[in-house]
C-alpha cells in the first residue's frame, strides 16, 4: 500500500495556489507591435480528464503547431478547480482553458467573452464513501457530509442534479461543503466529511489508501454526462482565427494520440503532476470517463447544466448555444481532414 508518497501527492494535486509554469508570478501577455501574438498562455488543472492538454505540451505539439503563426512561447497555469480558472480568464490572464463545461457558465453569465470551442472529456468523476458507513441505495447519504469542489463547478452540478433526481434535497438533506481535491482528501480521511464527489485520480488515491470506496460513478449519475472542454477567450477568437483554428487542430491529435496511448498517457499525467505512475495507469482503468474532442458531444448537457444552475440560482439569465459554443472551427477542420 502507498501511505507516505500519496500524502504528498494530496498536497501537490489540488492546492489552493495556482501553479505557474515559468519563473514568472504573474501572467503576462507577450505581444509584438509588428508580428502581433507571440505567446499563448493556458489553463488546466491536475486531473486525467485534461491529459490532451499535457500530451500535446509533452510532445512539443502547441510550440511546433503554432510557430508558423507566430507564437514563440507558451505559458500554462495549474489551477485547483474551474472556479478560480474562470476567475483568472475574467481577468484576462489566460487565453485558453482546459476546464470543466459548468465554470464556464457562470462566468460567462458575469460578463466573460469565451467560447467552448472543442470537447475534452466526458464522465469521469465518482462519489467515494467512507468504509465503515453503509450504503445500498443514495437515501443512505441523507443527514452525510459530502465534500465536493465549489458551487458552479462540473461536480458540484451533477452531485446535486443527482441528489435532487433520488428526492434528496441537496439544501436540506445533506452538506455539501465546496473545497479543492486536497482539502476534501484531508477532511474524508480525517473524518471530517464522510464522502467526497471528485474526478480522477482522485478516487483512485483514495482508494489506494483503505479508508473508503467508490460507491457510484458519475456515469451512473448522469449518462454519457459532458465533464470537460477547451475554452477560448473571445478576442483570440475575433483577432486570431487562425491560431484558434490550429489549436483545435493539435487538440485533436493529442486526443487521438492518449486515446491509443493509454501507457504513454499515464506517464505524461505522471511526470507533469507528479502522481506515481502506478496511481495515473490505475485511475485511467478505474473511471468511466472518455476523452474526446468533438464539441457536438458535450453540446446537449452542457445545456442541461445551463438549466440546472439557472434553476440553482447560479447564473442570472438562461444560457444558450450561442452563448456557449462555436462550433466553426472543429467543424471546419474535420470537414478538411475527411477531404483529405
Amino acid at each position: 500500500m502507498i501511505i507516505q508518497p500519496l500524502k504528498i501527492i494530496a498536497a501537490i494535486l489540488i492546492t489552493g495556489i495556482i501553479l505557474v509554469s515559468g519563473c514568472t508570478s504573474t501572467p503576462v501577455q507577450k505581444e509584438d507591435e509588428t508580428t502581433g501574438l507571440t505567446e499563448l498562455r493556458f489553463g488546466y488543472q491536475p486531473s486525467t480528464h485534461q491529459i490532451a492538454y499535457m500530451a500535446a505540451d509533452a510532445n512539443g505539439w502547441w510550440l511546433e503547431d503554432l510557430a508558423p503563426y507566430g507564437i514563440t512561447s507558451t505559458r500554462d497555469y495549474l489551477f485547483p478547480t474551474g472556479a478560480p480558472e474562470m476567475q483568472a480568464m475574467l481577468a484576462g490572464e489566460i487565453d485558453v482553458a482546459y476546464v470543466g463545461s459548468t465554470p464556464p457558465l457562470s462566468a460567462i453569465d458575469q460578463g466573460l467573452e469565451a467560447k467552448i470551442v472543442a470537447g475534452a472529456q466526458t464522465q469521469g468523476s465518482d462519489l467515494v464513501l467512507a468504509t465503515d458507513l453503509p450504503y445500498e441505495s443514495p437515501q443512505d447519504l441523507v443527514g452525510l457530509k459530502i465534500a465536493t469542489f465549489p458551487p458552479g463547478t462540473l461536480q458540484d452540478t451533477v452531485l446535486r442534479k443527482w441528489l435532487q433526481d433520488n428526492d434528496i434535497d441537496p439544501k436540506e438533506d445533506v452538506t455539501i461543503l465546496g473545497m479543492g481535491g486536497a482539502n476534501a482528501i484531508t477532511a474524508l480521511a480525517s473524518g471530517n466529511v464522510d464522502a467526497v464527489f471528485l474526478p480522477h485520480p482522485n478516487p483512485t488515491i483514495i482508494e489506494s489508501e483503505g479508508y473508503a470506496r467508490v460507491i457510484v460513478q458519475s456515469g451512473e449519475m448522469w449518462p454519457n454526462h459532458a465533464c470537460c472542454v477547451v475554452l477560448v477567450s473571445q478576442e483570440l477568437i475575433d483577432e486570431h482565427p487562425d491560431i484558434v483554428e490550429q489549436i483545435v487542430k493539435t487538440h485533436i491529435k493529442a486526443t487521438q494520440y492518449i486515446i491509443d496511448n493509454p501507457d504513454e498517457a499515464a506517464q505524461i499525467f505522471s511526470d507533469d503532476i507528479g502522481v506515481s505512475y502506478d496511481i495515473s495507469s490505475q485511475s485511467i482503468q478505474d473511471w468511466d470517463g472518455e476523452w474526446v474532442s468533438d464539441p457536438n458531444i458535450e453540446m446537449d448537457t452542457a445545456l442541461e447544466y445551463a438549466k440546472v444552475q439557472y434553476d440553482l440560482g447560479y447564473t442570472d439569465k438562461l444560457l444558450t448555444q450561442d452563448d456557449l459554443f462555436d462550433l466553426s472551427f472543429y467543424n471546419k477542420v474535420i470537414a478538411e481532414m475527411g477531404e483529405e
